[in-house]
């Protein structure tokens, strides 16, 4: 099915790590070109950039907590393109290590809502300004399931995710049409957001190895496995289309196998070696 990507102009937030790569493979794979964002894996962002090759590519650094790198990053993406018609907004960090709340430090909160939220609206706010002079463009927003049904221990990531799922989202999506605004040959800007649980990548590899953790993990899955890269990436590019999901926005959708916030299975139910 054709998606209308080839020739757009996507920008790609932590493009260096496992989902953010398999973001820009899926988009590389449409024809889309592509801006690379990195944080400090910048030899990962060029060699990716090697990887699709034939693929128009601009690798770019900056810190996105950062006002003027998050401007300069959107202005050299302009001078680079002309135009830059979708923002995947994916970059984010998650504390592995367990932290209740109230043995959680100012600092961690702090820094955990600055690179997942405060990062994400400085480039949705720079976005806007470009979308706002060409008149077209849509944002994905890439959230968790943390940010759906909580998270124990990380109530930092938690809040941060669920700003985005919700409250950003579903303003965002009425302000971007005002900038964009339908027409009878355009659907009008759009924004929407993927929920991704569990999902395999080089980060996640280590913790999957516990056959406890994934079978506490799948117990709560209608689907019984871990999500790959592949299928974060896949939504991504459908909502990324104005063909395929010209009639979506606000829309928030979690990628992780019917996941509830409740025990769908007994532990024991479950084989690990198949999730």
């Amino acid at each position: 099915m054709k998606t209308g990507l080839f020739g757009k102009v996507v920008l790609i937030t932590g493009a260096s790590g496992g989902i953010g790569a398999g973001l820009a493979r899926a988009m590389a794979a449409e024809g889309a070109r592509l801006v690379l964002h990195y944080h400090r894996r910048r030899a990962a962002a060029i060699t990716l950039s090697h990887e699709l090759n034939g693929v128009e590519c601009l690798v770019a650094g900056a810190d996105l907590r950062s006002e003027s790198q998050t401007r300069r990053l959107f202005q050299e993406a302009r001078r680079n393109f002309g135009r830059v018609d979708t923002l995947v907004a994916n970059a984010g960090v998650w504390v592995e290590r367990e932290t209740p709340l109230h043995r959680m430090s100012l600092r961690q909160w702090r820094n955990t809502l600055e690179t997942d939220l405060t990062s994400v609206f400085l480039c949705c706010r720079e976005f806007f300004k470009l979308t706002a002079r060409q008149r077209r463009g849509n944002v994905v927003l890439v959230s968790s399931t943390a940010g759906i049904f909580g998270e124990a221990g990380h109530a930092d990531y938690a809040a941060a995710k669920s700003a985005l799922a919700h409250g950003l989202t579903r303003t965002l999506k009425n302000e971007i049409v005002r900038l964009a605004p339908h027409t009878a040959a355009y659907c009008g800007g759009r924004v929407n957001c993927v929920c991704p649980g569990w999902t395999l990548t080089p980060m996640t590899a280590r913790q999957l190895k516990d056959a406890r953790l994934v079978r506490k993990v799948a117990a709560t899955m209608a689907l019984p496995q871990m999500a790959r890269v592949d299928d974060i990436a896949n939504a991504v590019v459908f909502l990324a289309s104005d063909v395929l999901a010209r009639h979506l926005t606000g829309q928030t959708l979690v990628i992780a196998g019917g996941m509830e916030g409740r025990l769908l299975w007994q532990p024991g139910e479950i084989e690990a070696a198949h999730a």
